[in-house]
Parts: structure tokens; sequence; C-alpha cells
């Protein structure tokens, strides 16, 4: 069986993509590689930030590897957060990076005002396969609710209703979520072209 690194420390997601993978490539974590450092995320967008994490790991480790980055764009705010979106309140000085209530507090204090709430999360997969690079991405789109409801989920998810809904990612709950968010619908595009390469 083929091996892969997921250039990621987040265990959901490492076993979400496992677990639709596990016949046909076998998944490795940073930890299966003994990779501890810090991996650089410096780029100005979704993109080069995931080309910078799986460039890294392929550099270093000389392993076939794919990494993402995700972010929540809102259009009356010219897409902010995006690629700032783990970071959003600390970048103000109301919080620390991956303070995920000080984010979305930051958020809603920004759209109080506003009437337009519409917004997108977006997921870009960079694939590095036998020297090949390949991008993947995933758009969920919706709205900004205007206060905090459910208790499942991760960061924005409280307060992004997906469109064709009307109750957030974090009342959906995880089942629902992982069907059609962003990252499924990435993952979903870079599993079909790894199950491709093995015909």
């Amino acid at each position: 069986m083929k091996k892969l690194v997921f250039a990621t420390n987040n265990k959901h997601k490492l076993a979400e993509v496992r677990a639709i993978l596990k016949d046909t490539y076998q998944i490795l974590s940073l930890e299966d590689i003994n990779c501890h450092e810090d991996i650089p995320e410096t780029a100005d967008n979704l993109e080069d930030n995931a080309r910078q994490k799986a460039h890294y790991i392929y550099e270093h480790y000389h392993v076939d590897c794919f990494a993402d980055d995700s972010g929540l764009e809102v259009k009356v705010l010219g897409g902010a957060p995006g690629v700032y979106s783990a970071r959003f309140a600390a970048l103000e000085g109301t919080g620390k990076a991956h303070d995920s209530k000080a984010n979305t507090n930051r958020l809603l204090r920004e759209l109080k005002d506003k009437s337009d709430r519409s917004a997108q999360f977006r997921t870009i997969i960079c694939l590095y396969l036998n020297g090949q690079e390949i991008l993947f991405e995933g758009i969920v789109k919706g709205k900004i609710n205007q206060q905090e409801q459910g208790s499942a989920g991760f960061g924005y998810d409280p307060v992004f209703i997906p469109s064709g809904y009307n109750k957030t990612f974090a009342e959906l709950g995880e089942d629902i979520k992982n069907t059609i968010s962003h990252r499924a619908l990435a993952t979903k595009k870079l599993v079909n072209y790894l199950k491709s390469q093995l015909c």
C-alpha cells in the first residue's frame, strides 16, 4: 500500500482522511515521520500557505504528502478574515492566535451594522505526489448569523450558516458538516484523484 503524509497535527482531520482512504493509501501523520518542528505558514493567501507546508515536508523528509489551509471569507469585509482566520482577533490585539471565541467576537463586532452577511468557507489542499504539485479547492457558501448558536465543531462554526440550511455548522453537528463542508469537498476531490492514480 502506498504511503502519503498529511501535513497536519489535527487528529480529527487525520482520522477523517484515513477512514476515506483506508483501502488505497496509508496516511501518515507528522508524528509518524518524526516531524515536530513548526512548519512555516507565512503566505498571504490560502493557496501559497498550503503549498508552503507541502513543499516543506517534501523537501525535508523526501516523502509524498499533502497539506491544507482554510479560511472564512466575508464579502462585506473584502474577503477577510481569509488567510488570517485563526489570528483575526490577535491582529487587533483583542485575543491570541487560535482563540476561537475572540476571533468570533471580533467578526460579530465587524458585522454589527452590516445587512449583507454573506460569506464562504474555503479550503485549499496541495498534493505533492511523484514530484508534481496539484491543488484542490472546496467552497461552501453561506452567511454569518447574528449570534453564536450550537456547541459542536470549532472556530467560526457557531456563527456560520451554510446555504440551504437554517442552522449553524455547530448546530448541524459533525456528520452533516463533514458531508457538506469546504474541507469535505476539497478532500473528496483529493480522494478521487488519488484513487484514479491507482487504476
